[in-house]
């Protein structure tokens, strides 16, 4: 069934089938020139047109500064518009060009069939259960960070 050693610890097995999870979305969305970094946050614009970049960075589950990076690229790729804040000037709010949705569309079929084919064969009950598992790993994690930082 696969090579891992069968007392791998959870960190490994996770961050395995991360990085395999990734390369098959990566290999999948290549022939639409995006990655599935530049993807994600493309799909949060998609979801919620005209948020600025800081909610966009929040939804996606990423660092501002790895966001600005990716904005710029669906920029330079003429994916997303950046619209001046009618409330702050200095702050511009993010929305899809007609390329960028239709990239979306296109490829959201792809992003769906990678994640159906990631979970085949596993029953809904054990995807909730995993699903609360994972949840459960995530919150002990910012727990034990939160700690960190008051120590």
């Amino acid at each position: 069934m696969n090579n891992l050693p069968p007392d791998c610890s959870i960190g490994m097995l996770l961050g395995i089938t991360h990085r395999k999870m990734s390369q098959q979305l990566l290999q999948r969305l290549k022939p639409y020139d995006i990655s599935p970094e530049q993807w994600s946050v493309l799909f949060q614009i998609y979801q919620a047109e005209g948020l600025n970049q800081k909610e966009i960075a929040a939804k996606a589950v990423k660092d501002q500064p790895t966001t600005t990076r990716i904005i710029d690229l669906l920029d330079k790729k003429g994916w997303v518009r950046r619209v001046n804040s009618p409330q702050d000037r200095r702050a511009y709010l993010l929305h899809l060009t007609e390329t960028g949705r239709q990239l979306v569309e296109k490829t959201l079929p792809v992003e769906l069939d990678t994640n159906h084919d990631f979970v085949k064969g596993i029953s809904s009950a054990d995807l909730k259960q995993f699903r609360r598992t994972l949840l459960q790993i995530h919150a002990n994690m910012t727990e034990s960070e939160k700690q960190g930082e008051n120590d």
